[in-house]
């Protein structure tokens, strides 16, 4: 008895969310503006034209990669703040940020968020993707937390902090000025 294999076809969706995956990894190394999409196509073994398909410019495609991004980011705080060990906003803001870090510790996830802060600058739909990101992800660290306006852009700008201390490695310079900078953040 001859058994038949039949090849499992992705849906259009599936296929959107594993081109979102590999897209990060493309989109990390040169950013927006030095990552084509034929880089992506190749990285996602799948045609240009089927890029084009699923997102009709790079414009779009740069855009829901942020957007998946801050998607990946809210489910870590989300799981952050699950694991709060109190209920007080400073216990529920200390893990966030300790879920954070832990994702941030994917650098392409990472390179993407900062390319994306860069690209922002001159490219207004990427900004608006970076502005409703963040208006999401604040108002959702401010309802989970119940922290006020001063706790809640602490969070963020320790994130920043972040951000920068792993972008120029800072962990690898051993100077007075990178102790000061990297003093009571968690890096993993």
């Amino acid at each position: 008895m001859k058994t038949e294999r039949r090849r499992q076809l992705s849906t259009a969706e599936e296929r959107r969310e594993s081109v979102l995956r590999t897209a990060i990894g493309a989109f990390a190394g040169k950013g927006y503006f030095g990552t084509t999409t034929t880089e992506v196509a190749r990285a996602a073994g799948i045609s240009q034209a089927y890029v084009y398909r699923l997102f009709p410019t790079k414009e779009a495609l740069f855009t829901a990669v942020v957007e998946y991004c801050f998607h990946r980011v809210r489910a870590a705080l989300e799981e952050g703040a699950a694991r709060a060990t109190g209920s007080t906003p400073e216990a529920v803001l200390d893990s966030m940020g300790d879920a954070y870090a832990r994702l941030i510790s994917d650098n392409d996830l990472l390179l993407v968020q900062l390319h994306a802060q860069a690209a922002a600058v001159s490219e207004p739909a990427v900004r608006e993707a970076v502005r409703t990101g963040y208006a999401r992800t604040v108002e959702y660290v401010r309802g989970a937390s119940g922290a006020g306006e001063e706790d809640v852009q602490r969070f963020f700008a320790v994130g920043m902090l972040c951000h920068l201390l792993v972008s120029i490695d800072a962990e690898a310079v051993d100077a007075p000025w990178t102790r000061t900078l990297a003093k009571g953040i968690t890096r993993y």
